[in-house]
């Protein structure tokens, strides 16, 4: 699930979600606090530079490009948005930085709207489930729709990170101590058990 200190705040769960690509949620805790004592909000970012965002997140990886987005994403949402963070998916991925998955997390966590957040975890255990077929992310998203209540789908992201960090690890399942097997495509497969059609 999503370990991200700053979720309930769109704003920092939009920073907070831009900093964790290529790196662990558990290092973005440790320095947000400092970047939002620095920057309070997104006007402050706005009315920085990228430059100066730079040093607050040099532990992240990739922090050139990621104080771009941040820096891009602040200033849009001032130009465009009166300053609040949009609550529809099209406005969301029209921001620097932000992508249908980051997109999604926000919908889901910060404005209750239902919305499928589909990473590496979701869309691998998803397809051995046997719940997709589909490779792309937009594809998998868009089968899961068809399969979960509108009401588990912000939960079905969070279970299937959990799932896929802890139980079901990619190339070792650890399938004989998953409460998932019954139902589980793969599983199946590898046991003597066929699916009941």
């Amino acid at each position: 699930y999503c370990t991200l200190d700053r979720r309930a705040d769109p704003w920092e769960l939009l920073v907070s979600t831009i900093l964790a690509a290529q790196c662990t949620d558990a290092r973005v805790n440790q320095i947000v606090p400092a970047l939002f004592a620095e920057f309070p909000d997104s006007e402050a970012f706005a009315e920085s530079t990228p430059e100066e965002i730079e040093p607050w997140i040099k532990t992240c990886g990739i922090f050139r490009n990621k104080a771009k987005s941040i820096h891009g994403a602040a200033r849009a949402l001032h130009e465009r948005f009166g300053g609040a963070v949009p609550d529809n998916l099209v406005d969301l991925e029209s921001l620097p930085g932000v992508g249908r998955k980051t997109a999604n997390l926000i919908l889901g966590e910060c404005f209750g709207r239902p919305a499928i957040v589909v990473d590496t975890h979701c869309s691998r255990i998803s397809q051995l489930l046997g719940l997709t077929a589909e490779r792309t992310p937009l594809g998998i998203e868009r089968e899961l729709q068809e399969v979960l209540p509108p009401e588990h789908w912000i939960g079905w992201g969070h279970y299937m990170v959990e799932h896929g960090r802890n139980l079901c690890v990619s190339g070792r399942p650890q399938c004989g101590d998953c409460a998932l097997v019954p139902y589980c495509a793969y599983a199946l497969s590898e046991s003597d058990e066929s699916p009941e059609r």
